[in-house]
């Protein structure tokens, strides 16, 4: 466990050390997880190092940049590479059946509300590949569902301050809401998609 937390440590020295770019690289990659990047980014801002609007625009800048790799795994590469490398990159087979089957059901409108449901806010990008889905589109709809959740992190780990390494129980009644909002567009999109194949106007 020591030896973990080293890892951590060296890595969000890192981070601190590149500023804006280690919020984008940290993101990008994801060696660590995002809210942890992130609510690091609002510490940092909460020193004085960096703005919130600077971390808020680069940790969502690294989110889509993560996601564009993985659009990119999916559209050329596909399930026989998720099959072989997935595990390198913390991706189960498992999952991206999941988000294959969430977006062959409801279509590119899941890119947004998956981004709230944990795991799948990053494997749905593989199906979306995989159905070449419309870049620009896929690039807007991860967009819009990674600002809030950049904001939210930084903001949360600025009021934290030095105690930003609480930011998991302090996000908890926040990120359950996001939860159930990202539900009920889902079903308000489902909805919509039916009404419209029935030929009736909403």
């Amino acid at each position: 466990m020591e030896f973990i937390h080293e890892i951590l440590d060296g890595a969000l020295k890192w981070v601190e050390s590149l500023g804006y770019f280690g919020i984008l690289i940290g993101l990008l990659i994801e060696v660590i997880p995002s809210e942890i990047v992130l609510g690091f980014g609002g510490y940092l801002v909460w020193k004085g190092e960096i703005s919130f609007w600077g971390a808020v625009l680069f940790g969502t800048l690294g989110a889509v940049g993560q996601n564009w790799i993985l659009y990119w795994i999916g559209r050329y590469g596909g399930r026989p590479i998720i099959e072989k490398y997935g595990k390198f990159i913390k991706i189960k087979q498992k999952h991206v059946d999941i988000s294959e089957n969430w977006f062959n059901k409801y279509g590119a409108g899941i890119v947004f509300t998956a981004r709230f449901v944990p795991v799948m806010r990053q494997v749905i990008s593989i199906p979306a590949g995989m159905a070449r889905m419309n870049f620009g589109l896929f690039t807007l709809l991860t967009a819009l569902a990674s600002l809030p959740w950049s904001i939210l992190f930084v903001y949360l780990g600025r009021s934290l301050g030095e105690n930003w390494d609480k930011i998991d129980e302090t996000a908890a009644p926040y990120v359950q809401p996001a939860i159930l909002i990202a539900i009920a567009l889902l079903i308000v999109y489902v909805l919509f998609k039916f009404l419209r194949s029935r030929g009736k106007s909403v």
